[in-house]
C-alpha cells in the first residue's frame, strides 16, 4: 500500500483528516511547511496525525503540538513505530493516541551532549539530567556515605567536573519540560487534573533508568494517557511506516554520497519533503504528489 492509499483508507474508516509527519529530528524549521500544509487542508473537526520521529528539540515539540491544536477540535496521534524523546512530549497533547504493537516511546529527561572526543577520552557522548540528579543517591547506596555527606561530596565532585552553570542549565531544562508537559496535557485533560498531569510528566522524567528505555503502549496506558487500540488502523499505519522507512532518513540512501530526505509532511493530496545533500549544511523543501 502506498502512503497516499493508507491516508485515504484511514480517513474513510475514521471520518477524519489525516496528516503524516515523519522527521528524523523535530526542529522549529518544520513549522513553516507544516503551517502551509494545515492552511491548505483547513480546520478539521478530527485531525489524525500519523507520527514518526526519533527525537528533537523540546521547543519544537511544543510548537508543533500547539499548531496542530489550532487546526482541530480533536487531535489524535497514530504511532506505528518510533515516537521517542521529544516525540513523546508531542503526543502528550493528544486527545487520543493509537499505537501499534511495536510503537516505541521513551522518557523525556534532557540530555547534555559532550565533546566529540569524549568517548576517546573514556567519557560518555551524552549525559542525562538523571545521571546528575542521582549522583548523590548512588554515592549513598554504593559507597555507604551518609545522606548529608553524600550530597555535599556529590555537589563538590559535580562542580569540579561539570561547569556550575551547566548544572543550572540542566535544572532549568527539567523545569521547562515540566511546564511544557503540563501545558500540553491541559489541552485535553479536564479542569482540576493538574496533580495527575504533574504525575504523568514526572514519571516520564524521573521514572526510568535510561533515556533510551523503550516504553510500550501499555506503559502509556499505565501512566493514564488516552491510548486505545484499533487493529485495523494500526495495520494501515504500519504499512505507511514501511513506506516511510524506505524514503525518509539517511538509511534510505543507496550510497553515502546520495541526497536524502530527512522530513516529510503529507496529506492525501500532496507532500512536502526536505532534501539534504552530503557536505552541504543547508536543505530545501520540495512539494509534490504523494506516493
Amino acid at each position: 500500500m502506498t502512503i497516499g492509499g493508507g491516508i485515504e483508507e484511514i480517513e474513510r474508516r475514521r471520518g477524519s483528516t489525516v496528516l503524516v509527519i515523519a522527521a528524523t529530528n523535530l526542529e522549529i524549521e518544520l513549522l513553516p511547511p507544516l503551517y502551509d500544509t494545515l492552511r491548505e487542508i483547513g480546520r478539521s473537526e478530527r485531525l489524525d496525525v500519523v507520527f514518526s520521529c526519533r527525537g528533537g528539540v523540546v521547543h519544537a515539540a511544543r510548537r508543533i503540538a500547539l499548531l496542530l491544536h489550532d487546526f482541530t477540535d480533536h487531535l489524535s496521534f497514530i504511532v506505528p513505530h518510533h515516537c521517542e524523546s521529544s516525540g513523546t512530549i508531542t503526543v502528550l497533547a493528544a486527545h487520543e493516541i493509537i499505537a501499534g504493537p511495536v510503537a516505541v516511546f521513551s522518557p523525556i529527561d534532557p540530555l547534555l551532549q559532550t565533546s566529540p572526543t569524549a568517548s576517546d577520552e573514556g567519557g560518555p557522548l551524552g549525559i542525562s539530567a538523571q545521571d546528575v540528579r542521582l549522583f548523590s543517591q548512588m554515592s549513598k547506596d554504593w559507597f555507604g556515605l551518609e545522606e548529608d555527606e553524600a550530597r555535599q561530596k556529590a555537589l563538590s565532585v559535580l562542580c569540579d567536573n561539570i561547569f556550575p552553570t551547566t548544572l543550572t542549565s540542566f535544572y532549568r531544562s527539567i523545569l521547562e519540560i515540566q511546564l511544557i508537559g503540563a501545558e500540553l496535557l491541559s489541552l485535553h485533560m479536564p479542569p482540576g487534573s493538574e496533580a495527575q498531569a504533574s504525575k504523568i510528566v514526572d514519571q516520564l522524567l524521573f521514572g526510568h533508568h535510561s533515556h533510551g528505555f523503550a516504553l510500550t503502549r501499555g506503559d502509556l496506558v499505565a501512566l493514564g494517557l488516552p491510548l486505545r487500540g484499533d487493529p485495523a488502523i494500526e495495520d494501515l499505519a504500519w504499512e505507511i511506516a514501511r513506506e516511510l522507512r524506505g524514503s525518509v532518513g539517511g538509511g534510505a540512501r543507496q550510497a553515502a554520497e546520495d541526497d536524502w530526505f530527512d522530513a516529510l509532511i503529507a496529506t492525501r493530496t500532496g507532500s512536502r519533503r526536505r532534501r539534504r545533500s552530503p557536505g552541504t549544511p543547508g536543505s530545501r523543501w520540495e512539494a509534490g504528489e504523494i506516493e
